[in-house]
């Protein structure tokens, strides 16, 4: 019952579409397509709306923390060799940051076998990607469904069309009307799954980024705490 209220629905479209391309009085507009692409068009609106929620926020988000200070690690060397542990802990807690984090709890392990010390930060990276990677599944999501809906928009239409035309007979005025109508579904939906499949891809690149700077950070970090051992 629902998918049938639903062709209704846009049945009505149709046939206000058919008025207005055999009439002329209307001219063909961005605006009147969107108008009059049907029921499903909400769903798409959804999308687009969560889309650029989505991304600006894990943008945002992203931008934030993966500033880090070229200097951050030589400061935690300096304080390390000297050993003032305290002050290198402070450093961490100054910076806002994956890598940070990462390291402050490398220096609270100090003192253990570097194997449990390198456990420890590769287990706090993990938790950071994954709050770094928070609702980018959204994103994903958005692109797979929204050309989906699109196209389901204008099957609905194309069905309503031959029904219309099997029992008010063919009309070149009311095929056209209910095409371009429909039509316009598929294009909303493959434009906003385009933009999520993009801004996803883009907001990865970011945390890959992010998580190349931990791993470089970590390998430095070891590599500090086994110098005493070499002098």
């Amino acid at each position: 019952m629902g998918i049938l209220n639903i062709l209704l629905l846009q049945a009505d479209t149709i046939h206000q579409a058919t008025a207005a391309v055999a009439t002329g009085s209307e001219k063909l507009s961005l605006f009147s397509l969107l108008k009059e692409g049907g029921l499903l068009m909400f769903p798409l609106l959804i999308c687009s709306v969560l889309m650029v929620y989505v991304f600006v926020e894990r943008y945002m988000a992203i931008k934030k923390v993966s500033v880090i200070d070229a200097n951050f690690i030589n400061r935690i060397r300096e304080q390390i060799m000297s050993g003032n542990i305290q002050s290198a802990k402070s450093v961490c807690k100054s910076s806002d940051s994956p890598v940070a984090r990462m390291i402050e709890k490398g220096i609270n392990r100090i003192g253990k076998p570097i194997d449990s010390i390198e456990k420890a930060m590769e287990t706090t990276g993990k938790l950071e990607v994954y709050q770094l990677e928070k609702n980018m599944a959204v994103l994903s999501t958005i692109a797979r469904i929204a050309p989906m809906f699109g196209f389901l928009g204008t099957i609905a239409g194309m069905i309503i069309l031959f029904f219309n035309i099997q029992h008010q007979g063919f009309s070149l005025e009311g095929i056209a009307g209910g095409i371009y109508t429909k039509m316009v579904t598929s294009a909303t939906g493959l434009i906003i799954g385009l933009l999520a499949y993009v801004g996803y891809d883009y907001l990865n690149a970011q945390i890959n980024k992010t998580v190349n700077k931990m791993e470089i950070a970590s390998a430095e970090f070891l590599d500090i705490l086994q110098e005493p051992a070499k002098a």
